[in-house]
């Protein structure tokens, strides 16, 4: 009987829109970060949504709502803009922005550009940023990442393993730097 009710568990799981939380984000911001989210969030607040809600004041006044593809479609993108705008919101008001580097400038810590030589001599610099700035720019890595979490706290000249895809690599770090924040 116990064997049956957990198959029922396990099948009501699987099939169920249950998702399980998503880790907690770290609540840090570059001052550049900070400023493009405010800036996505002024957009979609001044420009965006009171577009999409005259056009769905527009589709609404043509008529019969239910076979109205601009409506349906218009009242989607509204939920859309206005989840992104209560996330930003949220976001913004529970994030530090640092704006300044640390006081220990040769160790490795949030907003730092940090060099790694590979074993085989391979050059590979990032900036280690908020997890909300990662599509801003190629080169960043989130403070949530492994590789971020290995080099927290490290120095230049120090060896670095560090567990990625590929399995365990051994890297130097050739140059620690905070450039104009």
């Amino acid at each position: 009987m116990d064997a049956l009710w957990n198959l029922g568990v396990i099948r009501k799981r699987i099939m169920s829109r249950y998702r399980p939380p998503a880790p907690k984000k770290s609540a840090y911001l570059t001052k550049e970060g900070a400023d493009k989210l405010l800036a996505e969030l002024k957009y979609l607040w001044k420009e965006k949504r009171p577009a999409v809600t005259q056009t769905v004041s527009d589709a609404a006044k043509q008529g019969d709502r239910s076979e109205n593809a601009e409506y349906i479609y218009g009242k989607k993108q509204l939920r859309e803009i206005d989840r992104r705008v209560r996330y930003l919101e949220k976001r913004l008001d529970h994030c530090t922005v640092v704006d300044r580097a640390p006081n220990d400038v040769s160790r490795i810590f949030f907003g730092a550009w940090v060099t790694l030589e590979h074993e085989d001599g391979k050059l590979e610099t990032f900036r280690i940023v908020g997890p909300d700035e990662l599509d801003h720019h190629s080169d960043y890595i989130s403070i949530d990442s492994p590789v971020a979490k290995a080099l927290l706290k490290k120095e230049e000249g120090d060896e670095v393993t560090i567990r990625r895809a590929e399995g365990e690599k051994l890297y130097y770090i050739d140059s620690v730097e905070y450039r104009a924040l």
